[in-house]
């Protein structure tokens, strides 16, 4: 199901490059974490559900890149460009090679149904 994006055509000239290169720093770390890490959690302090998620991962033994981004009080604007770019709404954002998964609560699934197993193995 496509998610539902403005068309560059109705974004006036100019203004595309300040959307393009809105907080690009921070989509372009995560996505540097993705080509060396197999799993990648983004989150934010004071949120319990990103260490949930990273406690669930060390549980298995499975190793992972956590990227924290300030906490409910700090840096909202530079995770908002996480946001806009994946689409997901909340943290933690739970990368497996390279494809968002969602949160701590798809990823407990993953966990449980034994597809995380499969998805790192292909």
């Amino acid at each position: 199901m496509p998610r539902h994006v403005l068309d560059e055509s109705k974004i006036h000239p100019a203004v595309r490059a300040k959307i393009a290169d809105n907080h690009r720093d921070i989509v372009e770390e995560v996505q540097a974490a993705m080509k060396k890490a197999d799993v990648v959690v983004v989150g934010m302090a004071q949120n319990p559900a990103p260490r949930r998620a990273c406690r669930v991962l060390k549980a298995k033994g499975i190793p992972h890149e956590y990227l924290q981004y300030g906490s409910y009080l700090s840096t909202w604007r530079r995770r908002n460009a996480l946001k806009m770019w994946t689409g997901w709404p909340t943290f933690p954002m739970v990368f497996v090679k390279g494809t968002l998964v969602g949160g701590a609560d798809d990823l407990e699934k993953l966990i449980e149904s034994g597809e995380l197993d499969t998805l790192l193995k292909a």
